[in-house]
């Protein structure tokens, strides 16, 4: 992920630029805040926050009509060119098994981990239901029949229309699948036409996060209208829970490093240290290559598995974000008081594994809508607090950046070592 100024443009690939000003939405969120809580102490501002509310929604609203298609469609064009990729040999299949995983098992820890969490640190009882924008739905997996039922849709538009995400996640899983095993010529125009779809909904997505300060802004002025400080509170207890599911990401890569692929922890921790300062400082993984190049050269890894591993795993792999992105939607369930059963929680960890492969080259505002909207979607959690998270995700995002690069480093050892074993046996 990255953060860069507000705007848009067109790369050189087939999806455009998307930037957004994290920065101004993390300060129009402390300042709506701090307006709302004048609000509450000047009864005579009350006007503003009737203005300002319908002003939130509209824009929130604007947010969540590009999540389906978007969704969609990245995880169609994702499918397809992992499918590309798979093909390239023997060598691209090991890589996108470690991949995947590393995802489920991602994902299917912060289902178990987080909801043990928040049951020992629980969400501060005052802040209970302060960013519920929407009551929780009724969820759409009660049972485990009813899960195994709900995996394919009977009619994809009606379950577009009733946002019954796991369903549409398997159809357009399988249509990307199905996409990749035509001719060159049909292959490349569906394709195509699933590209400008995704081009075209982060436009207008860029569109909306563009006014994110606005949005922003108005939102957290209601909310600090109608809850007080006990909003502030629950940001920070937000920010610290789901950044500690990728802290455990993280400390998983140097164990995976020392049992998988037979690196020295030592030498593994200090050859991560300048990868480590690089994603901080910049929040991409892109932008630590170079610095991924260079540990892996130290531990002594292969520059042909290297090269080949690492590019792939920019590309496709975030470490991080199943157990994140699930670890939001838990979260926003404790919020809203939705109850999550164990089939919820399968199918919330399934779509945050498999839409994964869809967002990584994504913006950090972007990725964060079409990543948690899905999984939230899938396991009936609201979506309205995703207006407002998004503002202070900047900061869990460091820890993203921080745990995919670390992963990478580590899938990358994996596969030279898979080679060197090949080779010798």
């Amino acid at each position: 992920m990255s953060n860069e100024p507000e705007g848009a443009s067109q790369s050189g690939g087939g999806l455009p630029d998307i930037h957004v000003n994290t920065g101004l939405t993390l300060g129009a969120l402390a300042v709506g805040l701090l307006a709302g809580l004048a609000v509450t102490r000047w009864p005579v501002l009350t006007p503003v926050g009737a203005v300002m509310a319908p002003l939130g929604g509209l824009w929130l609203k604007g947010l969540e009509m590009t999540i389906l298609p978007l969704v969609s469609a990245l995880l169609v064009v994702g499918i397809v060119q992992m499918m590309a990729a798979a093909s390239a040999g023997r060598q691209a299949i090991r890589v996108l098994g470690w991949i995947f995983g590393i995802y489920f098992a991602s994902a299917f820890f912060a289902a178990v981990a987080m909801p043990l969490l928040l049951d020992v640190w629980p969400v501060p009882a005052a802040a209970q239901g302060v960013l519920a924008g929407a009551p929780g739905k009724d969820a759409p997996v009660p049972g485990f029949g009813d899960f195994l039922l709900s995996l394919l849709p009977s009619n994809i538009f009606a379950a577009a229309a009733n946002d019954a995400m796991l369903p549409c996640v398997a159809f357009f899983s399988l249509l990307g699948v199905a996409i990749s095993r035509l001719a060159p010529a049909p292959r490349g125009q569906l394709t195509a036409l699933f590209e400008a779809l995704a081009g075209a909904m982060m436009v207008m997505i860029g569109w909306v996060l563009w006014l994110a300060p606005v949005g922003v802004f108005a939102l957290s002025l209601d909310l600090g209208a109608r809850t007080g400080a006990a909003a502030i509170g629950v940001l920070a207890h937000y920010v610290i829970t789901v950044s500690i599911m990728g802290w455990a990401v993280l400390a998983a890569a140097p164990v995976l490093a020392l049992l998988g692929a037979r690196l020295a922890l030592g030498a593994y921790c200090r050859a991560l240290m300048p990868v480590g300062a690089v994603a901080i400082s910049t929040q991409s993984s892109l932008a630590s290559l170079p610095a991924m190049l260079t540990a892996c050269r130290k531990l002594g890894v292969s520059g042909a598995s290297a090269e080949f591993a690492l590019p792939l795993c920019v590309a496709l792999f975030r470490a991080t974000g199943p157990a994140m992105n699930l670890a939001v939607a838990i979260y926003v369930a404790k919020l809203t008081g939705v109850t999550l059963s164990p089939a919820i929680l399968v199918a919330g960890a399934i779509v945050a594994a498999i839409t994964e492969i869809s967002s990584p080259s994504l913006p950090g505002a972007i990725s964060f809508v079409s990543a948690v909207g899905p999984v939230a979607l899938a396991m009936g959690v609201p979506i309205a607090p995703l207006a407002l998270l998004v503002a202070v995700d900047m900061l869990p995002d460091i820890t993203r950046t921080v745990g995919n690069v670390a992963m990478d480093v580590v899938v990358a050892a994996l596969i030279d070592r898979g080679r060197r074993e090949g080779e010798e046996a």
